[in-house]
């Protein structure tokens, strides 16, 4: 790729939200969640509009189902919105996520509180 289209697509993503010294992710799995997503993003597997509506849907669908919209779901949407997008696109079915989803509860569940999650072979026994 061109630096020049390079420099076209990154101007097609929006910054990090916050500025500087704000903490914009309350939780370490938000962030992971946000930089997957532009990393996808700038591998060519969507387009942000692509991505935009399928944020937007999740967003909707949470509403549909009661979700309050206080602001401390969205990263919760976002994870969806990214699992939904990738199984639509091949890159992972739904018995992937499910499997790595509880790999990654188990991690979770096995290390103590304050130390990073870290997965290993055993978790997706």
């Amino acid at each position: 790729m061109r630096a020049t289209e390079k420099r076209e697509r990154a101007g097609a993503v929006p910054a990090c939200p916050g500025g500087a010294g704000e903490a914009v992710f309350r939780e370490p799995w938000e962030a992971q969640a946000f930089a997957m997503t532009l990393a996808l993003h700038e591998r060519g597997l969507f387009t942000w509009p692509e991505w935009t509506a399928c944020l937007a849907g999740e967003i909707a669908r949470a509403r549909e189902a009661g979700d309050p919209d206080t602001g401390e779901t969205y990263y919760r949407h976002w994870l969806a919105a990214l699992e939904r997008i990738v199984a639509a696109k091949n890159v992972a079915d739904a018995g992937m996520l499910a499997r790595y989803r509880a790999a990654w509860d188990h991690a979770a569940r096995r290390t103590p509180h304050g130390r990073p999650i870290a997965l290993e072979p055993g978790d997706f026994g």
